[in-house]
């Protein structure tokens, strides 16, 4: 038998993550369903409509899912009218994605719900902590910040 004390799922860093993201996650969640998009829609739409990416694999990259995800999400979101996909000019298998103005709308519609729930998050720490939150979960994915696709 080992003499090691034994492990407390509660005194664990990761328990801890997990709890803390799964409480903002949810939030989150609840507001973009009420307009009908989950975080998965909502980021590729930051990705497409506030950074400017227009390849899937750069959304895949950016969002941390992969290219499978992406595509079926891209598709979905399609059909939903929140974007457009088109054929590149030279290379008709390269697909290029905007938005189209319903998705346009989506993030101005939605970002109030993103900042407010930031904000719940931020009101619980102390000056200097929100900063320094970060700065320690960057530490822990990695000194690149190791993408979520490659985890």
């Amino acid at each position: 038998m080992s003499t090691d004390p034994p492990y407390r799922l509660h005194h664990s860093l990761g328990y801890h993550l997990s709890i803390a993201a799964r409480v903002q996650e949810r939030r989150l969640d609840e507001q973009l369903r009420t307009l009908g998009l989950t975080r998965t829609t909502w980021c590729i739409l930051l990705a497409v409509g506030n950074e400017g990416l227009s390849q899937p694999s750069d959304i895949a990259d950016f969002v941390g899912i992969d290219r499978t995800a992406t595509s079926r999400a891209l598709r979905h979101m399609e059909s939903d009218g929140l974007l457009a996909r088109s054929s590149g000019e030279q290379d008709k298998r390269t697909r290029r994605v905007v938005l189209t103005e319903k998705g346009c709308h989506a993030i101005r519609a939605a970002t109030p719900f993103a900042r407010d729930n930031a904000q719940i998050m931020a009101a619980q720490l102390a000056p200097g902590e929100e900063e320094e939150l970060k700065r320690l979960l960057t530490k822990l994915r990695g000194a690149e910040g190791t993408p979520l696709t490659t985890l």
